[in-house]
C-alpha cells in the first residue's frame, strides 16, 4: 500500500470524526444552548450543504495549485472551522464554524478519491478509494465515539478542540507522505465541467444523494430515538455509534472488494438491502438487540455505496474527474442535509423519533430505481452502437460497397 493512501486515510480519519460526532452531541448542544432536538439537527444540515458548496468551489479554486498543496489547505481550513466551534458563544457561531470545517471536506475526498486511484493499478482503483474512506470509516469505530464520550463527560466543546488537534495531525501527515502531485495535463474548468452533461454522471450523483440520504435520514436522530424509544441509557449512545462504525468499515471493505468486478450489482443489493432494513427499523428501534442489530446493517449497507458510487462517477467523467468527484461528495452532503431536514419535519409533525426511518427507506428505495434506470440506460446505448464489420476476404471489384444498414439511433 502506497504510503501515501495512509496520509489520505489519517485526514479522512479527522474529517468523518467531525461529520459525525456531532450526532451524539446532539442533546448535549441543544440544551446548551435552549434549543430543540430538531434545531440542533441544522448543525447536520449546516455542514452538509456546506460540503455541497464547498465540494465544487474549493476544487476549483485547487485547479491552480498542485493536489498535496491544495490537500494541504483544506487541512487548514477545517482545522480553524473547529477551532471556532469549540469557541463558539452562540448557536449561530457554533453553526457558523461547522459550515467552515465543511467547505473542506468535499473537496478533501474528491481529490483524494483522484490521487488515491492515480496511485495505484487501474484494476485496482475502487480499492485504493476504499483504502482512504477507510479513515472515514474508523473514526465512526474509534473518533465519533470517544469524542461523544469526551463531549458527555467533560463537555462538546473539549470534543471540537480534540478534533481541531486531529487536523493538525491530518496536515502533518499529508505534508510528509503525499508526494508532490501536479494537476492532470491539460486539465481545464471548462473540461471538468463538460463531465456533467453525462446522464450517466448525473444519474450517479442522484443515487448518491438518495442512497446516503437513506442512511442519515435514520442515523441524524439516533441520539433521541434510541435513549427515547429503545430505552438505552445517554451513555449507551456512545457504543451503539461504535456498532455504527463497525459496520461502515465492514461495509465500505465489501463495496471496495466487489466494485471494481461487480459494480451495477453491488448497488441493486446494497440500496435495496438498504430500503429494507431502513423500513425495519421503526419496528426494531422498540428493542435493544434488535435496534443494535439494525444499526450495524445500516452501516454497512449504507457505506458499501460509497466505493462503486465514487468509481462511477470516475469512470463516467472519463478525462476531467477531479470536479466530478468532489462534487459526488458534496453529493453524499446533499443527501445527509435533505435527509436531516426531512427527519426533522416528520418529528416536529408528532410522528415520533421512529418516523425519520420511513423516509430513509424511501430516499434509498427511490436510489434503487436510479440505479435500475441507469442500467437499463448503459445497456440500451451498448446495443445501439454497431459492431466492427469484418469480412472473410477482398470485395470483388465490381462490387460496389453496400451503404451502412444499421438504422440511425
Amino acid at each position: 500500500m502506497p504510503l501515501a493512501l495512509l496520509a489520505l486515510a489519517i485526514g479522512a480519519f479527522g474529517i468523518g470524526t467531525t461529520e459525525f460526532v456531532i450526532m451524539g452531541l446532539l442533546p448535549g448542544i441543544a440544551g446548551d444552548f435552549g434549543t430543540t432536538i430538531p434545531t440542533a439537527g441544522l448543525l447536520v444540515t449546516g455542514y452538509a450543504l456546506g460540503v455541497v458548496i464547498g465540494a465544487p468551489l474549493m476544487t476549483t479554486l485547487g485547479t491552480k495549485i498542485n493536489r498535496r498543496t491544495m490537500l494541504m489547505v483544506l487541512m487548514g481550513l477545517f482545522t480553524v472551522g473547529n477551532l471556532l466551534s469549540a469557541l463558539a458563544p452562540s448557536f449561530g457561531i457554533l453553526l457558523v464554524g461547522r459550515i467552515v470545517a465543511s467547505l473542506a471536506h468535499g473537496a478533501f475526498f474528491g481529490i483524494g478519491a483522484v490521487v488515491a486511484a492515480d496511485l495505484v493499478a487501474p484494476n485496482k482503483k475502487a480499492g485504493a478509494i476504499a483504502t482512504m474512506f477507510t479513515g472515514l470509516t474508523v473514526a465512526n469505530i474509534v473518533g465519533v465515539p470517544l469524542g461523544t464520550f469526551i463531549g458527555q463527560a467533560v463537555g462538546w466543546r473539549v470534543t471540537f478542540a480534540a478534533v481541531a488537534a486531529l487536523g493538525v495531525v491530518g496536515l502533518v501527515g499529508i505534508a510528509r507522505l503525499v508526494p508532490v502531485l501536479p494537476r492532470a495535463e491539460g486539465a481545464h474548468l471548462r473540461r471538468e465541467l463538460a463531465a456533467f452533461r453525462n446522464t450517466q454522471v448525473v444519474l450517479a450523483m442522484a443515487m448518491t444523494v438518495l442512497g446516503f440520504g437513506g442512511v442519515f435520514a435514520a442515523i441524524t436522530y439516533i441520539a433521541p430515538m434510541m435513549t427515547q424509544v429503545a430505552g438505552y441509557s445517554e451513555g449507551a449512545v456512545t457504543w451503539l455509534l461504535v456498532l455504527f462504525g463497525i459496520g461502515m468499515f465492514l461495509g465500505n471493505l465489501l463495496g471496495g472488494r466487489y466494485a471494481d468486478r461487480r459494480l451495477m450489482p453491488m448497488l441493486f443489493t446494497t440500496l435495496g438491502g438498504l430500503a429494507v432494513v431502513l423500513a425495519l427499523f421503526t419496528v426494531t428501534a422498540h428493542n435493544k438487540f434488535l435496534a443494535a442489530v439494525t444499526i450495524v446493517l445500516i452501516g454497512a449497507l449504507g457505506f458499501a455505496t460509497v466505493p462503486p458510487l465514487q468509481k462511477r462517477v470516475l469512470d463516467q467523467a472519463h478525462g476531467a474527474p477531479t470536479l466530478a468527484s468532489a462534487v459526488n461528495i458534496g453529493a453524499f452532503n446533499l443527501g445527509n442535509a435533505l435527509s436531516a431536514w426531512l427527519g426533522g419535519l416528520v418529528i416536529t409533525a408528532g410522528f415520533g423519533y421512529t418516523a425519520p426511518n420511513w423516509v430513509g427507506a424511501l430516499l434509498a428505495a427511490s436510489a434503487l430505481v436510479l440505479a435500475v434506470w441507469s442500467a437499463a440506460l448503459e445497456r440500451r446505448s451498448r446495443t445501439r452502437t454497431p459492431a466492427p464489420t469484418t469480412t472473410t476476404g477482398p470485395l470483388p471489384a465490381t462490387t460496389p460497397t453496400p451503404p451502412c444498414s444499421v438504422p440511425a439511433a
